[in-house]
């Protein structure tokens, strides 16, 4: 079978923590993978607010989730505290990838790397648009932009 690959950033723009609650756990008594997308969604939210924008409005669109991808590297129980990393990547003319790599705060072993593929989209046209320049520019290093 072949296995989904994720090249990370070597540094995130943004980090934070979150515990695992109870409803986070499946029956085999660690983070369940229906969690893990949710988890990701409040980091993504937090992320967007350090940046000041929020999921509606990035210079004056929003987005949808196109895909999403995870690769599990350990198990993860309730009362840990999860770090994520948050980085954007993989700028299309409509969309881009959000990047996050997901950590046990205290032990600082890997628990999983996902991929969320964004597409922005304008509502009052009701349509597809493209990446906003200045959100795309705060998030493409230097050397990318030459």
């Amino acid at each position: 079978m072949a296995r989904v690959k994720l090249n990370l950033p070597e540094t995130f723009p943004f980090s934070t923590e979150i515990p695992i609650r109870i409803g986070d756990i499946n029956y085999g008594a660690h983070l369940g993978h229906d969690s893990i997308l949710p988890l990701t969604h409040e980091a993504r939210v937090q992320f967007l607010a350090a940046m000041g924008y929020n999921e509606g409005d990035i210079e004056g669109l929003a987005y949808l989730m196109a895909d999403a991808a995870i690769i599990y590297k350990e198990q993860a129980f309730y009362g840990q505290t999860l770090k994520i990393e948050i980085g954007v990547q993989d700028f299309t003319p409509k969309g881009c990838d959000f990047v996050y790599r997901i950590t046990d705060k205290k032990t600082e072993a890997e628990i999983a790397r996902v991929k969320t593929g964004m597409v922005f989209f304008d509502y009052r046209k009701g349509k597809i648009a493209r990446v906003p320049n200045d959100f795309k520019v705060r998030f493409t290093p230097i050397e990318d932009a030459i």
